[in-house]
């Protein structure tokens, strides 16, 4: 007698188990349908007929001959109908009868035939080609690249590799066209990050931005918070088409992370490190003084102010003479005040960015990482370690980061996987409290006539070396901690349930100090001097904390069918919420005690504080239907009902649908004579259309609640004092509500020479509705500030090109790849 052979754990044993495994999935999620319940009990009936044939299940992990598991892979029972695809870890799970042939297949490898006997399948896979058909991981789930129909690109670990940069952004550039990025506002600050967008701006709306949605894991993250060497592929998804699944958060695209995770086998450790020297890559070339000198000259002239040239034919000598050497002297010394003169008295010829700016810096980084695990759990482990010093010459700037990241995978039964995973990422940064984003302004406006130190050795007054090297450090300590915790059901087979949580902290602190600060007279006695905006002798202590909580929860399902003729269908649905809430207070006092303990306790004034919190939600419900056949037709469907709890209740939902479709020509059976001529592997048109909403129009957090503006120290004196004041507030608008981005997009991929030669063009429109604008003109009469509302549109346009090239010669394998982008804005609505 066949035994049916038990794979559940100890307390679901029992006769029913099949049903039991189904009703704990069903009750958990308490939303399976009646459909649902129906798939089951088909499969439980056809299990009990498959039982009189000697059935076994099958599993397996299938990789390339570099040990790396492959996505997608095809794995069917030949003969039958019976098939399925390896997961983002190149596993699967088959049930076959004893003996069965198992025809594993992907574009880009041989096809191979292994028996099923129930034993668990280790399978390494040869290229067929030279280029492989990339998976790129989409929404909530990964795809075959040939199966795309949005406008989507990718980046896989190996190029990120060879670019030796301290964060993803810079690893990033140029690696997608479309995908831009600019230096941010702290400029080369050692902390700043850069500012990126994908298709340029998206919106001018008041208060709003168009930065892409960042998803590290599918968590919302920050670019500079990762180490480059965890990433596993970055997807950039362009359209709306392809980024609509995720609502309003992406209005102007997403860029999809994947970091690197374990692996069964034996464990493998892996260290990295690297050594760089960085310089400034353009420093403006400063004028000497004696042409400085004759140019201003000149100037006074032409004004018509001959009589008031800054220099003299005396002091023009006495530069020109310095400059060849005839003589040492830089300044001379004022009899008034026993000071050394600083401008007009002065002859020397200082170059100021080669006196604030060292020519190079080193900087260093270091990564370990092990992983390895079996069929029942897998893991990794990974910490790095980056010390990045700055240019600056004076008082010196460094940044340093420290990441751990470390995931683990338990297959628990056959049909249920847990996944967690935390990532931690410290940064340490340090600098001058005077290196203030006018610095670098304030440095090419300095004459190359002063000099830098007197003839006694001591930084001259206004030259700011003192400011920088005695005047007070800024320190930011910033942690980012990720935890996240999946559950994975597979209940039935092609069936999957996916419910996730994740919880992410932020915290920054900021502590700066202004010190004393002092110049030398001709005697060399010291003498204080101011300090920025504050008054000589000031001293002040600044410390600032921040929090933010963020709360993420998706549920998601989905249910995929392959027929033997070449219909494929896909269905996915989910509910995503998320919360964020944030803390701030900070306070100030003046006056030390002792400058070398500068802390508030150490300060006499009266202190200043300041604070707040906030929090805001968006929720989702989200859907997709893929379908080919033969992947020679492409459909995709998506769906999403958003809500923001930024806007008042009946504009606080919205939908927002697209559409996509594909065609592979180089599939079709006419076209199989001109395909095998020319070489042509893939030749795929498609096209899409697709909306989507934007609620980061934060101007303010709830724009439609009124707020009291209140503050301290009003202007008027009651008693005396300067009074805590409230005043009335101001009018807002009800009708305020989402940016609305509509996005049309056709484009054509291919590959050539067994897709050695590959490409892809794309030409995208999109409009940006609702744009929020200037307050409408009202009366005077109104004695109020009118609020600003919805009322401006805007059109972006353009076109991408990448073409890539990849081969091999013997043993050595090369690539090359050329991007061109360009893309162009104008306002088509505007009061």
């Amino acid at each position: 007698m066949t035994r049916k052979t038990n794979r559940c754990p100890a307390f679901m044993e029992g006769r029913g188990t099949r049903c039991l495994k189904i009703a704990a999935v069903a009750t958990l999620l308490l939303w399976c349908t009646q459909p649902m319940q129906a798939v089951a009990n088909t499969n439980e009936t056809s299990e009990t007929a498959d039982i009189q044939q000697q059935k076994v299940k099958t599993t397996g992990v299938v990789v390339d001959e570099n040990g790396e598991p492959l996505i997608g892979v095809s794995v069917k029972v030949q003969g039958t109908a019976t098939g399925t695809v390896t997961d983002l870890n190149g596993r699967f799970s088959i049930d076959s009868p004893k003996g069965a042939v198992l025809s594993l297949s992907f574009i880009g490898y041989k096809t191979i035939t292994v028996k099923a006997d129930g034993t668990p399948l280790n399978i390494v896979m040869k290229e067929d080609s030279e280029q492989l058909d990339e998976v790129v991981v989409v929404g909530y789930g990964p795809q075959k690249k040939v199966n795309v129909t949005g406008a989507v690109g990718m980046v896989d670990a190996k190029v990120l590799a060879a670019r030796p940069v301290t964060n993803v952004a810079q690893a990033l550039q140029g690696t997608v066209p479309g995908l831009n990025f600019t230096v941010g506002s702290e400029g080369g600050a050692l902390d700043g990050s850069m500012s990126f967008n994908i298709r340029g701006a998206g919106t001018i709306g008041d208060g709003s931005g168009s930065s892409p949605l960042v998803l590290i894991d599918g968590i919302e993250g920050n670019l500079n918070s990762l180490n480059p060497n965890d990433i596993e592929t970055v997807s950039v998804l362009k359209d709306a088409a392809s980024a609509s699944i995720y609502g309003a958060r992406a209005a102007f695209g997403v860029i999809l992370i994947q970091t690197k995770k374990g692996k069964a086998g034996k464990a493998r450790v892996s260290y990295n490190g690297n050594v760089r020297f960085s310089d400034a890559v353009s420093v403006p070339e400063m004028m000497d003084s004696y042409t400085f000198a004759q140019y201003f000259n000149r100037a006074a002239e032409n004004a018509g102010r001959s009589g008031e040239a800054p220099f003299s034919s005396e002091q023009l000598q006495k530069i020109k003479d310095y400059q060849e050497g005839k003589i040492t002297s830089v300044t001379t010394l004022n009899t008034n005040n026993n000071r050394w003169n600083n401008y007009g008295g002065a002859n020397a010829n200082t170059d100021w960015f080669k006196e604030f700016y060292n020519d190079w810096v080193p900087s260093q980084e270091h990564n370990l990482s092990i992983s390895g695990g079996n069929e029942k759990i897998q893991f990794s482990l990974s910490g790095s370690f980056m010390d990045q010093n700055g240019l600056l010459r004076h008082g010196e700037d460094n940044l340093q980061r420290y990441t751990m990241n470390s995931t683990i995978t338990a297959q628990i039964t056959d049909w249920f996987r847990v996944n967690y995973s935390t990532k931690w990422t410290r940064e340490d940064f340090d600098r001058p409290s005077y290196l203030t984003g006018l610095f670098f302004h304030n440095i090419a406006r300095r004459w190359p006539t002063c000099p830098a130190y007197d003839p006694n050795g001591y930084p001259m007054n206004g030259v700011e070396i003192t400011e920088l090297e005695d005047g007070g450090r800024q320190t930011n300590q910033k942690d980012l901690n990720t935890q996240q915790l999946q559950f994975v059901f597979e209940p039935v087979k092609n069936w999957t349930i996916n419910i996730e949580g994740a919880l992410r902290t932020e915290n920054k602190n900021e502590h700066w100090e202004v010190l004393p600060i002092f110049s030398h007279d001709g005697d060399g006695n010291p003498y204080s001097i101011p300090w920025g905006s504050y008054g000589a002798g000031s001293s002040v202590v600044n410390e600032y904390n921040y929090k933010e909580n963020y709360y993420s929860t998706n549920i998601y399902s989905d249910y995929f069918k392959q027929y033997e003729s070449g219909h494929y269908f896909k269905v996915m649905a989910g509910f995503n919420a998320e919360l964020y809430k944030t803390r701030s207070l900070s306070g100030q006092k003046n006056t030390l005690i002792s400058n070398s303990v500068p802390t508030l306790n150490t300060a006499t004034e009266s202190p200043t504080t300041s604070g707040g919190y906030a929090h805001n939600g968006v929720a989702g419900f989200f859907g997709r239907i893929n379908y080919n056949y033969k992947e020679r037709y492409l459909i995709e469907l998506n769906g999403r009902y958003d809500g923001s709890s930024r806007f008042i209740n009946d504009k606080s939902w919205g939908f927002f649908p697209s559409l996509s479709v594909g065609w592979n020509i180089a599939r079709e059976d006419f076209f199989r004579n001109i395909a095998d001529k020319a070489h042509i592997d893939v030749l795929k048109l498609r096209g899409s259309w697709g909306q989507l909403g934007n609620t980061d129009t934060k101007d303010a957090w709830y724009p439609f609640y009124q707020t009291m503006p209140q503050g301290t120290d009003y202007n008027w004196l009651v008693n005396g004092k300067r009074p805590n004041y409230a005043s009335l507030p101001g009018i807002v608008s009800s009708l305020k509500t989402w940016e609305t981005i509509e996005t049309w997009d056709i484009g054509l991929d291919w590959g050539l020479f067994n897709n050695r030669l590959t490409g892809s063009f794309d030409y995208f429109v999109r409009w940006t509705y609702d744009m929020i604008g200037p307050a409408p003109e009202l009366s005077s009469v109104l004695g109020a500030t009118p609020p600003k509302i919805n009322n401006s549109d805007m059109e972006s346009y353009g076109f991408e090109l990448e073409l890539g090239w990849r081969d091999m010669i013997g043993d050595f394998s090369y690539g090359a790849k050329f991007t061109l982008a360009d893309h162009q804005q104008k306002i088509t609505r505007y009061p």
